[in-house]
């Protein structure tokens, strides 16, 4: 697959026809790397032109957006902070410029773990940042358009589902992002815009997976013994991707993973 000119070890299991998406233009926010990087890769080799988003890894940005153009795709990189309304304007207004607008929209950045930030940054990027990023994406999605928020069975289910103390801020701060979009549903199936989330399980080889684990030793192999297994970064990119192109399902809701140890929804 075109990500193996960067990231040689992960396999080639691209869902999407080669070809399926020509002349269709894609964003995915947070994708110089890990899962946002994978599904971009899907996307571009697929035919869209993809959009790479970046706060601060540059570098990985225009590696990537290099491997792609290198097999034969189209990709630009534009650097922007979610939480920074300006920063989050000035990159629609270099979209608009190149692309002329958007077929697809993923929602994949998020955060919240990082040390240094404000006490309240987690529901700053997970709620608010993606409510003033949808917004400003709407007119740039036409009808037939899809949106794509990613999130987690931890953040997902956390209503009626504890999970590990360390990770209950952020899993509070992305319900309270997906509530807020949820909410917007209405606006944009009248748009002709679709919505899906797509929650899944903890994912192996990410980097809350690993800061998690380093807060909580054995975390990770406790959530596997019980969900009997993990998806692995490309094979949760390939679930975002579909999620981006089959119909919309019930509940605008894609479950990816065992969701048997959780209550509601």
């Amino acid at each position: 697959m075109l990500l193996g000119l960067f990231f040689v070890s992960i396999p080639s299991n691209n869902p999407l026809a080669p070809g399926s998406l020509t002349g269709k233009r894609v964003l995915v926010t947070g994708s110089s790397r890990g899962i946002g990087a994978d599904t971009v890769g899907y996307f571009a080799e697929a035919g869209a032109d993809v959009v790479i988003n970046f706060r601060n890894k540059e570098a990985r940005a225009k590696k990537l957006a290099d491997a792609i153009r290198a097999a034969g795709g189209t990709a630009m990189t534009v650097g922007a902070d979610l939480t920074d309304p300006d920063s989050v304007a000035a990159m629609f207004d270099s979209i608009r410029a190149e692309l002329g607008g958007l077929d697809i929209l993923v929602m994949n950045a998020s955060g919240g773990m990082e040390s240094g930030m404000a006490a309240d940054y987690a529901m700053q990027l997970n709620r608010d940042a993606q409510v003033d990023l949808l917004r400003r994406a709407i007119p740039l999605l036409g009808p037939g358009s899809r949106v794509v928020f990613v999130t987690s069975h931890q953040a997902h289910f956390i209503e009626t589902t504890a999970t590990m103390p360390e990770y209950e801020p952020v899993a509070r701060s992305k319900r309270a992002g997906e509530d807020a979009l949820r909410a917007l549903i209405p606006e944009l199936q009248a748009a002709g815009i679709g919505f899906v989330v797509v929650s899944g399980d903890m994912i192996e080889g990410t980097i809350t997976a690993t800061l998690l684990e380093r807060a909580n030793p054995g975390a990770i192999s406790a959530r596997k013994d019980a969900a009997g297994r993990l998806y692995n970064v490309s094979e949760f990119a390939a679930e975002i991707a579909l999620a981006a192109v089959e119909p919309v399902p019930e509940n605008n809701t894609r479950y990816v993973g065992d969701t048997t140890d959780f209550n509601g929804g």
